[in-house]
């Protein structure tokens, strides 16, 4: 009887211990310690949390020519030469890069042309994590200094410094959370209060406190006075680039002058967060969120954690799709350059056409006699179309994250530009003068013509605009 007792609680202690999952060890040191509130320096939260942090690190390693149309630190305006001529008459069109990653952003962006940070401290706001604290305490001024004067408010071991842990995270408690204001008063906008998120929700708004079109507002003397997402006409899971240019114009967000057209225009920038949950998106309706694709799930060891290397599914081939589509990389590979192939097409035809109004736009304000009316009437034309193909341009999926709906806007592009161009040939007709004659090969002409050599158009960078029919 009394053996039995001892082996029924050697037994009971045996299955309690492996419930547990007791060995012995002591409790690790980890669990112990305490990020402070407020701690900016990753390595610090690293000591916590060394996977993440390994993973975290490798946001710094260059990858070049990942997939077609994107490649680590290149120059993005070269390959399409046309942007030279939409973007002529500021900083967008003398330097614009594919960045080094997230980690790296902070020196991506004091390398940069300093034509990009003519707007002052405000570029700072999606690149350093001492932005929210900078914005508080500068208050407007934080906007309009120059860029070096805000800049150098931040402690300067931490001036490289881009997106850290604190920027997504509550340290006390590692739950997800948004650090941008501009986010939350955007939200609200719209009509979805920030205070009631879910998790899956805050997966890609985390994601989207930068990653999304913004417009700064200037005062009368063209100093910055804000940040805003141009949202407050669109709603959840519709903000449309309709929406965007309603706001633009209402609030006349326009930030620089266009050379060819001599017009004032706003602009716009990767809106991956508002083309990824506008109607048509497969994957936003399915609930997929940012970090699914872009943090896939991964083991070290013996612990399953969310990659913390940011990057495009292209990069780790595929695994990320992998999770949930049961096809090969190649298979999927293929999918995603279907999709990218034709919307490279379209963007490409929409770019050229605008190149082409713009250049004869440019040619008919020089005319003395030419109708103004008819050339004003080009120009708001030349405008709407510019947006649209600028808002599927600037985003960094190549349509991926919507093919419909990127395919939908560059065909409005590509219809406005010609009704852009056609009205501007009219204008220098009726002056009884010729209208000039553009095709791609003499817009990339004009472009290297009218490049300085130093920046702007780089000849050595691999074209990828392209027609899918060759012509």
């Amino acid at each position: 009887m009394f053996m039995r007792t001892m082996m029924y609680c050697t037994m009971f202690v045996w299955i309690a211990l492996s419930m547990t999952g007791c060995s012995g060890e002591p409790k690790s040191v980890a669990s112990a310690i305490i990020i402070p509130d407020g701690e900016k320096d990753p390595a610090v939260w690293g000591r916590k949390f060394p996977n993440h942090y390994d993973s975290y690190l490798k946001n710094s390693e260059k990858t070049k020519d990942y997939s077609k149309y994107k490649s680590d630190n290149q120059c993005r305006l070269s390959p399409w030469p046309f942007q030279f001529v939409l973007f002529d008459g500021w900083g967008f069109g003398v330097e614009y890069n594919e960045p080094n990653g997230h980690t790296e952003m902070m020196k991506d962006q004091r390398d940069i042309d300093s034509s990009r940070k003519k707007a002052g401290g405000v570029c700072l706001t999606c690149k350093t994590p001492y932005a929210p604290e900078l914005r508080k305490k500068l208050d407007i001024d934080y906007f309009r200094k120059p860029y070096d004067e805000v800049l150098n408010e931040i402690p300067e071991k931490h001036r490289t410094m881009g997106l850290v842990c604190i920027d997504c995270h509550d340290p006390a408690t590692m739950d997800l959370r948004i650090s941008r204001q501009t986010l939350i008063e955007s939200l609200k906008a719209i009509g979805k209060d920030p205070e009631k998120l879910t998790r899956q929700e805050k997966r890609s708004l985390v994601c989207a406190q930068c990653h999304v079109d913004y417009s700064i507002p200037k005062d009368k003397d063209g100093k910055s006075i804000a940040l805003v997402f141009p949202w407050k006409n669109g709603k959840w899971g519709n903000i449309t680039i309709e929406a965007v240019i309603k706001q633009i114009r209402d609030e006349g967000l326009k930030e620089w002058k266009h050379k060819p057209t001599d017009q004032k225009l706003g602009h716009l920038r990767h809106p991956e967060f508002e083309l990824f949950s506008s109607p048509g998106s497969v994957h936003w309706a399915a609930g997929v969120a940012c970090a699914d694709c872009h943090m896939p799930y991964e083991r070290v060891g013996r612990e399953k954690i969310s990659s913390h290397r940011w990057e495009s599914p292209l990069k780790n081939d595929m695994k990320a799709c992998m999770q949930c589509h049961t096809q090969d990389a190649k298979w999927l590979k293929d999918q995603v350059y279907n999709i990218q192939d034709r919307v490279n097409h379209m963007f490409t035809k929409a770019g050229y056409t605008l190149a082409s109004a713009a250049l004869t736009l440019e040619a008919a304000v020089k005319i003395p006699k030419a109708d103004n009316a008819t050339i004003e009437k080009a120009k708001a034309l030349y405008a709407e179309a510019y947006y649209r193909c600028t808002w599927i341009g600037a985003e960094n999926s190549m349509g991926f994250h919507n093919p419909t709906e990127s395919l939908r806007v560059l065909g409005d592009a590509l219809d406005l530009g010609h009704q852009a161009e056609a009205l501007a040939r009219e204008a220098i007709l009726k002056a009884s003068a010729t209208p000039p004659e553009f095709d791609m090969a003499q817009i990339d002409k004009i472009v290297a013509e009218r490049s300085d050599g130093k920046t702007g158009f780089k000849a050595d960078v691999k074209k990828r605009a392209a027609l899918m029919s060759g012509k």
